[in-house]
This record gives structure tokens, C-alpha cells and sequence, in this order.
């Protein structure tokens, strides 16, 4: 009988999705009441083949793929989530890599009541081995880039806000209707806002930690974080109550410096504003980079550090004010 479905997400995931595979294969909970949903929105690499090769190799796990003919998250989440037979769902990314007591930790701790949606920390990892690489994986992890994220940041077992690859009820999600499938990015927070507005409570254990690996270059980080901020700001338009600081920070130092410099054309005071306003913020981006560089021993984090984490402010930023003037288009017909 299967007790624990696994739902998948995936698009063009051939450099990571054996390796997802495989740890699910070597957790701790029962196989034989386990199954894998991967829920493709039809990879044009080699995705498909690394699962069938794994399926070959490991047939005591029990994995079917759907086609997500949309080919976005939400979409393919809830292609899954109709397949799935499991009591329980754990969602999870093809860029992560459960510890092998996830899937366990996880039900233990639905079965124990101590939450409606549980999961746990991210260890964050560098998508590549470039100098680059590393730093965007260190700057994830950063406060002054995560803000008060717990599952980024860490800390003790608490509610919480969200948790990324978190495990529920599947009874329970069906009834706030799944994932919402008008929003391309934030579709887990979102699905967890609708959780606690009925009464429910979202638990995070460090115990429980995956690996995930962050994007490997500026240009990659820059498409998410941008997509993250304007997809956060749809989101606010539906739950505008759930807008937290951290939020409010990137989108305001972009519109301060931008207002500033449009000023500075006109008037000597705003160019001296602004001067003091980048002059601060860079201080803060090198100071970081400096204090990481050491504590990792590490020279490149010095330069490393400040790019990723003002490619995250800005590109965040500035997406998140774009959202906030444009709605995405209606798809008609």
C-alpha cells in the first residue's frame, strides 16, 4: 500500500535528476510504501532517458512520469498531485537531494501533529565548481540576501511562514484546491497561505535538510530572482497581508536609487544622496564578502559575495516593481 507520493517538478533536469532518484531510493521509510510522480514538462534533453536508466537500474522503487503539457511549476505539481496515491505528499525539486531520513522525519512529524505542512532546512550547494559558482551558493544563504528565511538561514525547530520541500496531507491540500496555476513562481508559499488561513500550521526541523544547488552564474540567478520578485508581486495583489520586510527592502532600494538618479539631473542634493546611498551599500556588500572570504578561506568570495547578493537585490528588486505596474497577460481562447 502506498502511504508517501513524491511529486516532481522537472524541466531539462538530465544534470540532476538521478541524483534526486537515488536518494529517494536510499531513505530510510519503506520503499514498497513509497512512489515517485515526476511530472515533466517534456524535457528536450536527456531527462527522460536518466529516468528510464534509473528505473532499470532500481526497480524496487516505484516511479511514473505525467506530461506537463503547460510546462510550468504549479501546472506540473498538480498533474502530479492527480496521479499520486499516497496519504501524504512530499513535494520536492529536481535541483535537491533529500538527507535519507527526509522522507521519514517528515511523515513522523505529520503523524505526531506537529504540523499541516513540514520540512526542513536547505544546505546549499554550488550549481558549478567556478569562483562564481561557490559565492552565489554562499550569498543564498546570506541573511542580507535571504532575509529572515529560516530554511535558508537556519535555526531552531518553529512554525513558520513556508517551507520549500514541505510534506502534507493530501485530503487536506485537495480541499484549498492544490497549487495555483496563475502563478508561475511562489506557488509553495502561496499554497501555504491558504493552508494557515484554515487553521493550519507550517513546521520546520533543521533534522530535516535537503541539498540544494544553487544557480551556477550571475545570468541564471538573475532570471530566477527575477522571476521570484514578480511573481511575489502577483502573488501580494491575492494575500496583500503576507508582505513581510524583507520584501519591502530590494524593491525600495531600487526605486530610491532610481528616483535619485532621475533627480541628480536636475538638483545637486539628490547627487549626493545617491553618491551616499551606493557608497553604503557597497561597504555592506564588501564587508560581507570579506567576513565570508575569511571564514571560508576563500579570497574570491571578496568579489563574489557583493555581485550575487546585489544581482539577487537588484534583480528582485526591480521585478517586483515591474509586477507591481503590470499584471501577466490572459492567455484567451
Amino acid at each position: 500500500m502506498i502511504e508517501v507520493s513524491v511529486i516532481i517538478p522537472c524541466y531539462n533536469e538530465e544534470a540532476t535528476i538521478y541524483k534526486l532518484l537515488e536518494a529517494i531510493c536510499y531513505q530510510s521509510y519503506p520503499l514498497d510504501e513509497l512512489e515517485v510522480v515526476i511530472a515533466d514538462g517534456l524535457s528536450t534533453d536527456h531527462t527522460r532517458e536518466k529516468i528510464e536508466e534509473f528505473k532499470q537500474k532500481h526497480p524496487e522503487l516505484i516511479v511514473h512520469v505525467v506530461d506537463n503539457m503547460q510546462r510550468v511549476i504549479p501546472s506540473g505539481l498538480n498533474r502530479a498531485l492527480k496521479a499520486a496515491q499516497g496519504k501524504y505528499i512530499l513535494r520536492l525539486d529536481a535541483h535537491s537531494v533529500p538527507n535519507d531520513e527526509y522522507i521519514q522525519k517528515c511523515v513522523e512529524a505529520l503523524e505526531q501533529g506537529r504540523g499541516d505542512n513540514v520540512g526542513g532546512i536547505w544546505k546549499i550547494h554550488p550549481g558549478a565548481q567556478s569562483w562564481v559558482a561557490k559565492a552565489i551558493a554562499v550569498a543564498a544563504a546570506h541573511p542580507l540576501a535571504a532575509g529572515d528565511a529560516k530554511y535558508r538561514i537556519g535555526g531552531g525547530a518553529q512554525e513558520v511562514d513556508t517551507v520549500p520541500f514541505g510534506a502534507y496531507r493530501r485530503e487536506q491540500i485537495n480541499q484549498i484546491g492544490g497549487y495555483d496555476e496563475t502563478l508561475l513562481s511562489n506557488e509553495d508559499y502561496e499554497l501555504n497561505v491558504r493552508l494557515k488561513q484554515m487553521g493550519g500550521k507550517i513546521w520546520m526541523d533543521p533534522s530535516i535538510f535537503s541539498i540544494y544547488f544553487a544557480r551556477p552564474t550571475l545570468r541564471d540567478l538573475s532570471k530566477q530572482y527575477w522571476r521570484y520578485g514578480y511573481w511575489k508581486a502577483q502573488m501580494l495583489r491575492k494575500h496583500p497581508s503576507t508582505l513581510r520586510w524583507r520584501q519591502i527592502l530590494p524593491p525600495s532600494f531600487v526605486l530610491a536609487t532610481i528616483g535619485l538618479a532621475v533627480l541628480a539631473i536636475f538638483w545637486a542634493l539628490p547627487r549626493w544622496l545617491l553618491g551616499i546611498l551606493v557608497i553604503l551599500y557597497v561597504i555592506a556588500l564588501f564587508s560581507i564578502g570579506i567576513q565570508m572570504g575569511i571564514k571560508h578561506k576563500n579570497v574570491s568570495f571578496v568579489l563574489g559575495l557583493p555581485l550575487a547578493i546585489a544581482t539577487m537585490h537588484i534583480s528582485w528588486g526591480a521585478a517586483f516593481l515591474w509586477g507591481q505596474l503590470f499584471k501577466p497577460r490572459t492567455k484567451k481562447g
